[in-house]
């Protein structure tokens, strides 16, 4: 019975945990949310969502990942200012892991937060479609002419295009269906059906990807938000940096934070038995899940807007 309560009260501890972390994050680091976003209901948000999701095996995401990889989805989630319950953001369990991966919308809106940053968006390109690319005085790609017909909407992808509007200008990042399968071919889950069922969107996704990668990296914005960016988009890909599990300096930070945090409850309910508790913590290795986890589990797939790669 206690393990049942401890099990009950664990997510919401960690939620508190990681709303405690972003508000030190504020006052010490100059973290800046945006001005309409309450973390606080987005991880609630986050919470009911993690509830849903299942590994392979259709157990619970939170009985089976670690303590560490839910901390870090939760405040990567955060510090992008996203939200489950906008669609913009879902999780998925590989393995042992818990991972945050943003949809479209959410990729849209975490690109909106960098300094400057007017407008982004991305489309893609069916047969027959007129478009032109070229390039501008400084050499730099553009988009001379798009124009999508109706008619061509049922028609193969040949292509996708992303726009990000700034104050100094406009960048373009353009890739052909082939660079767009390669890129798929890379992600953790291969040959997956939500690629094939919601084509248009995983392109629109991925062209977008890769557009804020290029431009993240030449912006001088906090290493915090530009940071979470890029480590929720690398997650996902075979070819870049996998291992969710944090370095040393970075587990002894989240091992402080939840003994700092069970010593803030404790001291709050002097007097009351913490009987339900006493293992908060120590659960991260008590399942190791097998290998591969499907992409998308049950209870995690979104519409077409969320589908990714």
């Amino acid at each position: 019975m206690n393990n049942q309560v401890a099990q009950q009260q664990k997510p919401t501890k960690l939620t508190d945990l990681v709303l405690d972390r972003v508000k030190q994050m504020q006052d010490t680091q100059d973290l800046s949310l945006p001005k309409n976003y309450n973390a606080s209901n987005a991880l609630n948000a986050a919470f009911l969502e993690l509830q849903k999701v299942q590994d392979r095996n259709h157990r619970p995401a939170l009985e089976v990942c670690s303590h560490d990889s839910i901390v870090k989805s939760l405040l990567d989630m955060t510090l992008q200012g996203l939200s489950p319950a906008k669609d913009q953001c879902y999780f998925i369990v590989y393995g042992n892991e818990l991972q945050m991966q943003r949809s479209y919308f959410g990729t849209v809106a975490a690109v909106k937060r960098l300094d400057g940053v007017k407008k982004v968006r991305a489309e893609v390109v069916h047969e027959d479609d007129v478009f032109a690319i070229g390039a501008n005085e400084d050499m730099e790609l553009i988009v001379k002419q798009f124009i999508p017909k109706f008619e061509n909407q049922d028609k193969p992808i040949i292509g996708a295009f992303a726009m990000i509007k700034t104050d100094e200008g406009t960048d373009f990042t353009v890739m052909t269906k082939k660079e767009i399968n390669q890129s798929w071919a890379q992600t953790r889950q291969k040959n997956n059906k939500v690629q094939q069922n919601f084509s248009q969107e995983m392109a629109k996704r991925t062209v977008l990807n890769r557009a804020a990668k290029m431009f993240i990296n030449t912006s001088d914005d906090s290493d915090l938000l530009t940071g979470a960016i890029n480590d929720t988009t690398s997650n996902e890909y075979d070819d870049e940096r996998r291992d969710v599990t944090p370095v040393e300096d970075e587990k002894q930070s989240t091992d402080e934070l939840l003994e700092g945090f069970q010593k803030s409850q404790e001291a709050k309910a002097k007097g009351v038995s913490n009987s339900g508790n006493s293992n908060e913590g120590k659960e991260t290795s008590e399942e190791v899940a097998d290998g591969q986890t499907e992409l998308f589990n049950e209870g995690t797939i979104k519409p077409a807007d969320e589908a990714d790669s």
